[in-house]
């Protein structure tokens, strides 16, 4: 099964259960993906079907950072429900070992030595990493902190 069909037959049965906040949160990822599709001109693959779907997420980890900083916790639990919905969808998040040692691998095959090699490091680290899930902060900051450290 496909993960638009898997979508499509949860988003179903979400309406039957009458589950509104996942029937919402499944709309909204069936309105992107047919918006992808419109903009592509045809069908998505799954990969392109996964990197849209780790994109909701991280709009939506952005959203839950700002309501908690504007004090809107009630808001940024909501977001967070829709993260863990959405995630299901997606494969299993590369550990933070896996992408240490993504990171490590990048930096002696790029030879970088300095935050100036952070770009180059960062594309050959999620070239490593990619189909695992990897959050791109977290990549980041593992970056820093070996070339800082």
């Amino acid at each position: 099964m496909s993960l638009k069909q898997q979508l499509m037959g949860d988003l179903t049965a979400a309406m039957k259960a009458q589950e509104a906040l996942r029937t919402s949160t499944l709309r909204m990822a069936k309105a992107a993906l047919q918006n992808r599709e419109i903009e592509k001109g045809g069908e998505l693959d799954e990969e392109e079907m996964a990197k849209l779907l780790r994109s909701l997420v991280k709009q939506r980890h952005d959203s839950v950072e700002q309501y908690e900083k504007g004090g809107r916790q009630e808001l940024a639990d909501k977001e967070k429900a829709e993260i863990e919905i959405l995630e299901r969808y997606l494969p299993q998040s590369a550990s933070r070992e896996e992408i240490e040692s993504a990171v490590a691998a990048a930096i002696s095959e790029t030879g970088a030595s300095s935050m100036k090699d952070m770009g180059k490091v960062m594309k050959a680290a999620q070239a490593a990493l990619a189909g695992k899930n990897a959050d791109g902060r977290t990549v980041s900051e593992v970056v820093k902190a070996k070339l800082v450290g």
